[in-house]
């Protein structure tokens, strides 16, 4: 037996493809180009917040992203739902902190090159989203006067290095709050309006702080990354990074066939946009539009890019002035995900309705008819091969 042939036999069993360009068309190469991480460019300014990129106030939120004393009762804090060692996700189907929320928990990395925030866009800056779970009563459950004493008595320092001046908290009550219990609003009105938009100026920096933290969580190189590089350059990957050819009819179909790449395109696997899939809503939970009633909501937010808070001057805020208001595709659209470490965090959907995988790519191949508005899902037929091979592919996003 000749000394190649065993193992040329092992390369064939085991799927192993010695690939290069020429195994692409110029149209699918040109898809692969743009998925590559290398193609993410820098972050987008984010004209609401000076302090955006500033490593002080990045040191700051990261040790705010930490302090369970952020909370109501000091047990929770964004790293309870954020996991670092969870792609910062929780792997649950609804966030669970002080109470259950009504939607899954997203992940952070590279989300500071996104427009708009949450599953339906109703916050329009990283600064302002933070700023929700912080005193959502299922979440944080704090308030914002107990905010402004925890800085004054614990980070003070860093607090003006940043932002000036902690405001005189001499006679605001412990807990008072606009979106509190009912205690928490009547100590919130009693208030001078003058104390609230003190406390109000205050609040809005801890989140402008949380979001420098944030928009230094990234993306890590993946097998993907290392393969398409190579594909690209016209080259045969390194062995860590070959395909095998279930993985590379996968990426074929992701870009092709599938029509995955549509919704999940650019270097984060995603559009950064809202699109309804028929995704049926969970029993028991509150009625919910996605997009449809989320504009209304960022409009109307005191913490958006046009309003007082902010730091952005009149023609900064070009998204949030000149975003579409009303659409009829935005009844129960929800904002596509990044595919990015998405096989290896289960269950799928806003509300995690879709266990596994298997069941994702079941549901865009059965294409049910969404609950309201019109599902943009056509409906596409695999052989268990084919999704099989999407799965595959989506494990060298890891």
């Amino acid at each position: 037996m000749s000394r190649w042939f065993i193992p040329f036999v092992l390369a064939v069993l085991l799927g192993a493809h010695g690939c290069t360009g020429e195994d692409f068309s110029a149209e699918e190469k040109r898809l692969i180009s743009q998925l590559r991480l290398s193609q993410l460019g820098p972050l987008p300014a984010d004209p609401g917040n000076r302090v955006a990129d500033d490593p002080v106030a990045a040191a700051l939120g990261e040790a705010l992203f930490f302090d369970a004393r952020l909370s109501g009762d000091g047990v929770f804090a964004c790293a309870t739902c954020h996991l670092p060692g969870r792609q910062f996700q929780d792997d649950r189907p609804l966030g669970r902190a002080a109470g259950i929320t009504n939607r899954r928990t997203m992940p952070l990395a590279g989300v500071g090159h996104s427009q708009w925030f949450f599953w339906d866009g109703r916050k329009d800056s990283l600064w302002s989203q933070a700023l929700g779970p912080m005193e959502d009563v299922r979440e944080q459950a704090g308030n914002r006067t107990a905010f402004a004493h925890l800085v004054a008595a614990s980070y003070r320092e860093d607090y003006e290095a940043l932002f000036g001046a902690v405001p005189d908290l001499s006679g605001l009550p412990q807990d008072a709050s606009p979106l509190g219990p009912p205690e928490q609003r009547a100590a919130w009105s009693a208030i001078s309006a003058s104390r609230r938009e003190d406390v109000d100026r205050l609040f809005a920096n801890l989140g402008k702080a949380l979001a420098a933290f944030v928009r230094t969580i990234n993306h890590t190189e993946t097998r993907f990354d290392r393969f398409a590089e190579a594909i690209v350059a016209g080259r045969e990957p390194e062995d860590a990074a070959a395909f095998n050819s279930l993985e590379i009819e996968g990426l074929k179909l992701f870009i092709g066939k599938a029509n995955c790449i549509d919704c999940h395109n650019g270097p984060r696997f995603t559009d950064e946009f809202f699109h309804n899939t028929g995704v049926a809503p969970v029993t028991g939970l509150p009625k919910d539009r996605g997009r449809a009633q989320a504009v209304a909501q960022v409009l109307a937010d005191p913490f958006n890019c046009m309003g007082p808070y902010s730091d952005a001057g009149e023609d900064g805020c070009s998204e949030l002035r000149f975003m579409v208001r009303d659409a009829p595709e935005f009844e129960r659209a929800y904002k596509t995900p990044s595919l990015r470490g998405a096989a290896g965090r289960p269950p799928y959907m806003h509300s995690g309705q879709i266990a596994t995988l298997e069941d994702v790519i079941a549901h865009y191949s059965e294409a049910p008819v969404a609950v309201s508005g019109r599902s943009e899902l056509e409906g596409v037929i695999f052989t268990d091969r084919g999704k099989a091979a999407l799965i595959a592919f989506l494990k060298t996003l890891e």
